[in-house]
């Protein structure tokens, strides 16, 4: 279904991604885990198309260079030069790091926003599907985004993603800064979603004790590179990755 070879971002002359590949087949979840500057986001805005988008500005202003090379294919089809807008009609949609909800939007019109690539009846269904697998976010319908605690915010960043009706889900850093209760609560969440509705995942996380026991193969980012990858057992197994993930 969506297969990235040998992802290279370079910003100005430091290297973010080097020689990074990956696949995500119909109904997996894959997992890419890293420390903060592993490339995990970039990796992310890459496979997305944002990158193109951030590309653009910095040149506009004068800023660093970027260069990006490799190959993405999804659905046999290569979207390496295709507009993140594109991507997204196509079913790649990214719910990207720190939430980024509207904060002066209700919880409502958040997720009605997100819907809008959906037809009536896609974005009625999928609506009621959010409040099912999210309830607190029911109940706060007219609340506005910035009154809500950090686990309801990643809810509804996730709510407005599934709006989008995404075939390939790319969620960038969804625990971060949530308390470990609600980091197990998301993670079971979010393999519901994949059962559920047939979702393909991609999740990049710094915290990987939730994660790991959920994804079906995964990859350890360090210094943009990939330096270990296998299926979750393998992952789980690995001495290297229990004692830098783990504590064990």
């Amino acid at each position: 279904m969506f297969e990235a070879r040998g992802l290279m971002v370079f910003y100005e002359n430091m290297l973010a991604l080097n020689n990074v590949s990956l696949a995500c087949s119909r109904n997996q979840i894959i997992g890419v885990f890293g420390a903060n500057s592993a490339g995990k986001s970039t990796l992310m805005y890459t496979l997305s198309g944002i990158m193109h988008d951030i590309q653009k500005k910095e040149e506009m202003a004068g800023g660093e260079r970027i260069t990006v090379r490799g190959v993405i294919l999804y659905d046999g089809k290569d979207v390496m030069e295709t507009k993140p807008s594109v991507r997204a009609k196509a079913g790649i949609i990214l719910c990207p790091e720190r939430r980024r909800i509207f904060p002066e939007s209700t919880v409502m019109e958040n997720l009605r926003i997100g819907g809008y690539l959906a037809s009536g009846r896609q974005a009625e269904e999928t609506l009621e599907y959010v409040f099912a697998i999210f309830q607190p976010l029911k109940r706060l319908g007219k609340r506005l985004g910035g009154f809500l605690s950090g686990g309801e915010q990643q809810m509804l960043a996730i709510g407005r993603a599934l709006m989008a009706q995404p075939k390939l889900l790319l969620l960038d850093e969804p625990l971060l800064g949530l308390s470990p209760a609600i980091q197990y609560l998301l993670a079971k969440s979010i393999k519901e979603i994949r059962d559920q509705r047939g979702t393909s995942m991609i999740v990049s996380e710094q915290y990987a004790r939730p994660v790991m026991p959920i994804i079906d193969y995964g990859f350890i980012l360090e210094n943009g590179a990939a330096v270990v990858e296998g299926t979750r057992d393998e992952l789980m197994d690995n001495p290297d990755v229990k004692a830098a993930y783990f504590g064990t």
